[in-house]
């Protein structure tokens, strides 16, 4: 039906705030790579039969962003847990995923 066509849309999200909506869903504000994937799958099925190049864009978009940060290794020793940084924090959680340039 139509209605199922629009739900396997590519949704009208970037990669931020795709990203960001995933790390803001877990209580501790703080996911793995893993976990973020499992995220944009689970809520948006557009990208769950696409292949693995959306997966790089994600990788891409957490190194390169000011907006994420690491904030320590995984229990498992495997990756790190990635989460937003306190400047881009509030803009976020008020769905202003709008890229910000700050100074470090």
């Amino acid at each position: 039906t139509a209605d199922e066509g629009r739900f396997l849309d590519k949704p009208p999200l970037s990669y931020i705030a795709l990203i960001a909506k995933a790390i803001l869903s877990s209580p501790t504000n703080k996911l793995n790579l893993a976990a973020i994937y499992k995220y944009i799958e689970d809520n948006f099925p557009f990208y769950r039969n696409k292949g693995r190049g959306w997966r790089n864009s994600v990788r891409h978009n957490l190194s390169l962003n000011d907006c994420f940060i690491k904030v320590g290794r995984c229990e498992d020793g495997k990756g790190n847990y990635w989460s937003i940084h306190p400047s881009n924090l509030n803009d976020f959680v008020h769905g202003d995923f709008r890229q910000h340039r700050r100074s470090r």
